[in-house]
């Protein structure tokens, strides 16, 4: 009866449990399946925010302007030129001065003569056949020096001593009839007489012989100096130009094209050197110029075209250019 007893109370109490567990069995999943619910309907609210939010108009763009920099977008020749003036091809022939030539790049009359080529940084001189000097029949786009800017009349000897130093290219140039490249001055020292020279000669002007040429011709670069046609001449007849002549000159063996090179000239007392790219180099020390000596002087550069050539011409570009004296 006991055994009975304690039957009857397991399987009530199995019952109980069992349908205790049903219960929560069923309110655990009615709830999970309301919060499922309750989330789907958030999810569908936002989505429908998303679709009925308004898309704003893209601002307008702003176009800011660079500061252009050189070196970086545009480049510019090395060369101080408040102490050159320049002789043009075009009028009688025209010629600029400092310190209006500073101003080079916007004056007018200049262009198409003397411009920057700001893709490469040079300074470039353009010439053809036009209008020539008195002592010359060529044209040129050529810079004489000017110690004391917007003068010719103070200058330098050798005994005072010289330098200029360029690096400059030949990228166009024209052909003769023979399909031989015209040449052109790039380089000179040209002498000058004195006031009291001039008059002691009976000169109507100080021209005086140039001491150096300097020409790029088919490709190299070729020297020429002076020297005296008779040692014993006087020193009354020393200061006249037909006094001098060419002497054989001296082409470097470097080909040089039409790639920038660089040349430097030094003056000193009854010396003088020519050096080209800082590695070959040609001296001249002897009695022609220690008779030179007599002559002051002044620097040259740029594109003195050796032609008369219909439809010739030619560019010559300096990179840099500088003069100095001791």
């Amino acid at each position: 009866m006991i055994i009975n007893n304690i039957l009857r109370f397991c399987k009530s109490t199995i019952v109980h449990c069992f349908f205790a567990f049903v219960m929560v069995f069923t309110v655990s999943s009615c709830s999970n399946d309301a919060e499922v619910a309750e989330e789907e309907i958030v999810q569908e609210e936002e989505v429908v925010e998303e679709e009925t939010e308004e898309v704003p108009e893209p601002d307008e763009e702003v176009v800011v302007e660079e500061e252009q920099v050189e070196g970086v977008d545009f480049f510019l020749p090395n060369i101080n030129l408040s102490n050159w003036k320049v002789t043009l091809p075009i009028g009688s022939p025209d010629e600029v001065e400092p310190p209006e030539i500073v101003d080079y790049a916007t004056d007018e009359r200049l262009l198409p003569y003397m411009y920057n080529d700001s893709l490469d940084g040079s300074l470039v001189f353009y010439t053809s056949p036009g209008s020539s000097t008195a002592n010359s029949s060529y044209s040129r786009t050529e810079l004489r020096e000017q110690m004391v800017p917007g003068s010719n009349s103070t200058n330098w000897t050798f005994t005072e001593g010289g330098r200029m130093k360029g690096t400059l290219s030949v990228p166009e140039i024209t052909t003769d009839a023979g399909g031989d490249f015209h040449r052109t001055l790039v380089m000179q020292i040209h002498g000058r007489l004195t006031n009291a020279q001039r008059d002691l000669i009976g000169e109507d002007d100080n021209n005086a012989p140039p001491m150096l040429k300097i020409y790029w011709q088919k490709g190299k670069v070729r020297v020429l100096t002076k020297k005296l046609k008779d040692l014993d001449a006087t020193d009354e007849e020393i200061l006249h130009t037909d006094a001098w002549e060419d002497n054989e000159g001296h082409t470097f063996s470097e080909n040089i094209g039409n790639n920038t090179f660089t040349l430097e000239i030094i003056a000193s007392d009854g010396r003088l050197e020519v050096i080209l790219n800082e590695t070959d180099s040609v001296v001249y020390e002897d009695i022609h110029m220690q008779k030179w000596s007599v002559f002051e002087n002044y620097f040259k550069a740029g594109n003195y075209l050796q032609t008369l050539d219909a439809g010739a011409s030619a560019k010559v570009k300096y990179y840099e250019l500088e003069v100095t004296h001791e």
